[in-house]
């Protein structure tokens, strides 16, 4: 067996370990790579991007996020109205201290009540800005737990697949290379099984990961008994 102790001997040196570490790599391909070149691979391509916009879950997933953001909206505007406001009552107060006809005590009453709204303004301007952020920062959240799970439901499934088809290769058509070209430049209809994910996938009843904890948990719930109330 390679390396059975964590330790490597003082007397192995960096290039034989470099060298060693590069045949290892090759023996680790050797066999599915001659199976490709030899032609017996079984290969077999998804549409990665068509199984996510395709899948039920994803569209309820977009429907939550609108709601969401919608939400969001509404709250901001709330408070953008009441900023409008508050700014429009500062502004009145500005013209009536121009008026000459104010007497003195009456105009420091207003210069204050003026002030005092020009500090309240301020803090405002704080909290919507606090509240954009907080909020934006919330919905990204939100999409990304929710994009990872769904991709995790589907790529389980293709795992599943494979398992059945019993696959040695499967490839994402819709995959791009860091310079912008398909990872995929060709394969024939006959072994893409793109279809066959989305069936799975929007099939009635199925059970996922997620459900099947889910109904776990609440089992487990129901079965442990109720603590008892003190007297």
């Amino acid at each position: 067996m390679w390396l059975q102790s964590n330790a490597i001997p003082a007397t192995v040196s960096p290039v034989f370990m470099k060298k060693s570490l590069s045949i290892l790599f090759a023996l680790t391909l050797a066999a599915p790579i001659a199976a490709f070149a030899q032609g017996t691979a079984k290969i077999g391509t998804v549409d990665m991007q068509r199984a996510f916009k395709e899948y039920n879950k994803t569209k309820e997933a977009e429907v939550k996020i609108n709601d969401a953001k919608n939400a969001a909206k509404k709250e901001y505007d709330d408070r953008a109205e009441a900023y409008k406001r508050a700014l429009d009552e500062i502004n009145n107060l500005n013209k009536q201290l121009e008026s000459p006809a104010l007497s003195a005590d009456k105009k420091t009453g207003m210069a204050k009540e003026r002030d005092d709204k020009i500090a309240n303004i301020k803090s405002m301007e704080r909290e919507i800005s606090d509240f954009r952020q907080t909020r934006e920062r919330q919905l990204q959240e939100q999409l990304m737990r929710m994009r990872e799970g769904i991709v995790k439901e589907i790529t389980d499934v293709v795992m599943e697949k494979v398992k059945a088809k019993s696959l040695d290769f499967v490839l994402d058509k819709s995959g791009i290379s860091i310079n912008g070209v398909p990872v995929v430049l060709y394969a024939p209809d006959n072994i893409d099984f793109t279809n066959e994910i989305i069936d799975t996938l929007n099939k009635p009843g199925r059970a996922t990961a997620s459900t099947a904890s889910n109904k776990k948990t609440a089992a487990s719930a129901s079965t442990t008994p109720a603590a008892r109330a003190k007297p």
